[in-house]
């Protein structure tokens, strides 16, 4: 099939690589957000979705918005069969919508109907999913609501970050949406309505969700810093300066909620049940580094609390 893929952010590479190796399909064209000041320079970068497809000489169509009247008329030119779409990051008008012949495919990082919305992983992890996984479905104009073709399902580890289990889900799921779209193209997979039940949502995280409440379990600590790591992140404040902080190791030890010791085994803060040990923190302006060193480095007051 003639395909225009659409997807911005590294965890659709593989699936767009994937769908350029493939024999029976032909990426004609590749939508992505515009090219956006990124990394530590500040500069103006291409999308990793953009990058690859000039790597492949790719034309790349780069709209402000889906609906624009260049946009659309492009897309009708090009005549694709199919839209593959992989994190585009935009929401797509029912005009655009009706000009491939077979609808626009999203590969969405759930089991659908749970978890629909921008941040399905990080909630996945956050709720503390034992099973995950990636959908396919036809998109139509309801949130992540259209009828789904397959799904590839994946064990969350205890031990996995937000970024890891992405990365997984993304060479899982690229190869099942090059699953889906031969079944498409061969006229041998249909899609299925989504159950009314098990719905559930998980909007976009935002740096704020990173702060860690050191008043909660450490079970919930554990889990939120892993659900922002790395991004947005998770943090704490001390002594009136920002930290970030790495995914951390449940501990048997006892400390009253925020207290922070430091020890020659490490750095230890109270939760609201057991305490965790710090594993790598990153202090304003500097790298990520070994707890240990940090504390040792900071000189913290007697005393001292996280916040």
């Amino acid at each position: 099939m003639r395909l225009v893929f659409a997807g911005t952010p590294e965890p659709a590479v593989p699936s767009l690589q994937r769908l350029i190796d493939s024999a029976r399909h032909e990426v004609v064209a590749v939508v992505t957000r515009p090219d956006a000041v990124a990394g530590r320079g500040r500069k103006v970068m291409r999308s990793p979705v953009g990058r690859l497809a000039d790597e492949h000489g790719i034309p790349v169509l780069t709209p402000h918005k889906p609906s624009e009247p260049d946009f659309v008329a492009a897309l009708t030119e090009l005549a694709p069969d199919c839209c593959p779409v992989v994190a585009y990051g935009a929401l797509l008008p029912q005009l655009v919508l009706d000009i491939p012949v077979h609808g626009w495919v999203n590969l969405h990082f759930s089991l659908l109907p749970a978890w629909r919305g921008a941040a399905p992983v990080q909630a996945a992890v956050l709720a503390g999913d034992e099973i995950t996984g990636a959908s396919t479905f036809r998109i139509e104009a309801g949130l992540d609501t259209g009828p789904v073709y397959g799904v590839v399902t994946e064990r969350i580890g205890l031990a996995d970050t937000a970024g890891a289990l992405l990365e997984r889900l993304s060479h899982s799921g690229a190869h099942l949406l090059e699953s889906t779209l031969d079944g498409i193209a061969d006229g041998g997979v249909q899609a299925v309505p989504q159950s009314s039940e098990g719905i559930s949502y998980a909007p976009k995280i935002e740096a704020a969700a990173g702060h860690i409440r050191w008043d909660q379990p450490a079970l919930a600590i554990n889990r939120r810093i892993r659900a922002v790591t790395p991004a947005p992140g998770a943090w704490t404040e001390i002594e009136g300066k920002r930290l970030k902080v790495g995914p951390v190791e449940l501990v048997e030890d006892q400390l009253p909620p925020r207290a922070i010791e430091v020890r020659k085994s490490g750095v230890y803060v109270g939760t609201a049940t057991t305490a965790v040990r710090l594993d790598q923190v990153q202090p304003q302006g500097k790298r990520m580094m070994r707890a240990l060193d940090w504390a040792r480095g900071a000189r913290l007051e007697p005393g001292a609390v996280v916040e």
